[in-house]
């Protein structure tokens, strides 16, 4: 089996796999019960926060734990819109954005707010003077996505946002890390980040947890209320086994951060090197715009489906783009000014610290024959 699909979600690491086993079969009190066994979970939570807290040069208390990125970005957007937005009415954004941030910025368009979207460029990336230029006096909130996860462009959020303190110093920031965190450094002052979001299994921890950062002094009303946990931000009893495993597997990566990384950019290279004389490949990610993690191309003349179809049956597993996305039209693609007929036969290769090299020829294989069987088909 080949398994190149990273990006939607990794494999779990067997230290993570080791500590939710240990959280569920011997501690598993309640976090917040004030016996042995309840401390003793609280204190897998508190180490767990203390873990995510460190990879992302933040306090502990600045971390709250959520059931992944997708309620941390609608917690924090729709926060900073209940808490920020009254007398400003403004959000700028990437118009590439994930879409847990998309869908959730459609929905304040609809209550009232003004959005403004800032396309990137033909690279992918989100040009500085170009976000900036959206920013005004009635911006509250500026968000944009650290590492967009169709096509690995890099965005330069410490510059954007830097710019948009100095011109606005009041504007709310936030990024959506889930593709850049423990891959690439995340440092929260570093970045001018006021609002951060993190996953627990794009970086080999189970789903179903995930956390938000939010700066000191930054007021984000609770979405999920009740009693009380994780200091009133997201209340609901906490999932030690899912926490615990995200705590794991973060402590596993955080010292390998650079070799790991060296070890995807030179995967990344020896899959443009085995595509490239593929005349019916058409590379989408560019290599110095993007993170070597992921590698998004086009199969001209083929869809995407039909190909992953193909891939799937050689038992070879990548994606069309966003999982969540579930075959749609790439409006990322679209928004970088790529044709509809390349978008519509896009593949997303994405590695993570399990990959292995023999993998690529297994692929690269699998897509001579794909396109050879398929062109005959048309």
């Amino acid at each position: 089996m080949t398994y190149l699909d990273n990006a939607a979600t990794t494999k779990v690491c067997e230290e993570a796999a080791e500590a939710a086993v240990k959280a569920m079969r011997e501690t598993y009190g309640n976090p917040s019960s004030l016996h042995r066994m309840g401390l003793d979970a609280e204190l897998l939570v508190t180490d767990a926060r203390k873990a995510v807290a460190q990879a992302l040069s933040a306090a502990p208390e600045q971390i709250t734990f959520t059931s992944g990125a997708t309620e941390s970005n609608n917690t924090l957007i729709l926060g900073a819109a209940r808490a920020y937005g009254r007398r400003k009415k403004t959000i700028v954004a990437s118009s590439v954005e994930h879409p847990s941030v998309e869908e959730t910025l459609r929905v304040l368009e609809n209550d009232g707010f003004t959005v403004k979207r800032v396309k990137p460029r033909a690279d992918g990336r989100v040009d500085t003077v170009d976000y900036l230029y959206a920013v005004d006096s009635d911006t509250f909130l500026a968000t944009c996505m650290y590492v967009n996860n169709e096509t690995g462009a890099v965005n330069p959020v410490a510059d954007i946002f830097e710019a948009v303190k100095h011109k606005q110093p009041d504007c709310i920031t936030h990024t959506d890390a889930v593709q850049a965190f423990l891959k690439l450094p995340v440092k929260v002052a570093a970045m001018n980040a006021d609002l951060v979001t993190v996953s627990g299994h794009k970086v080999h921890a189970p789903k179903g947890i995930g956390a938000m950062y939010i700066k000191k002094g930054i007021r984000i009303p609770a979405l999920i209320t009740g009693g009380g946990q994780e200091k009133g931000l997201r209340s609901g009893t906490e999932s030690v086994p899912l926490i615990s495993a995200f705590g794991a597997a973060v402590n596993a990566q955080l010292k390998n951060i650079d070799t790991a990384y060296k070890n995807a950019r030179m995967l990344n290279d020896r899959l443009r090197t085995l595509l490239a004389p593929l005349d019916f490949i058409t590379i989408n990610s560019d290599k110095d715009a993007c993170i070597p993690y992921i590698l998004n191309f086009s199969v001209q003349g083929i869809r995407s489906e039909i190909m992953l179809h193909f891939l799937e049956s050689k038992k070879v597993y990548v994606s069309s783009g966003s999982a969540c996305s579930k075959g749609k039209h790439s409006r990322v693609l679209s928004e970088m000014g790529i044709s509809d007929k390349l978008a519509d036969s896009a593949i997303r290769v994405s590695f993570s610290k399990m990959s292995a090299w023999g993998e690529l020829d297994q692929l690269t294989g699998a897509l001579r024959e794909g396109h050879m069987t398929l062109e005959k088909t048309k």
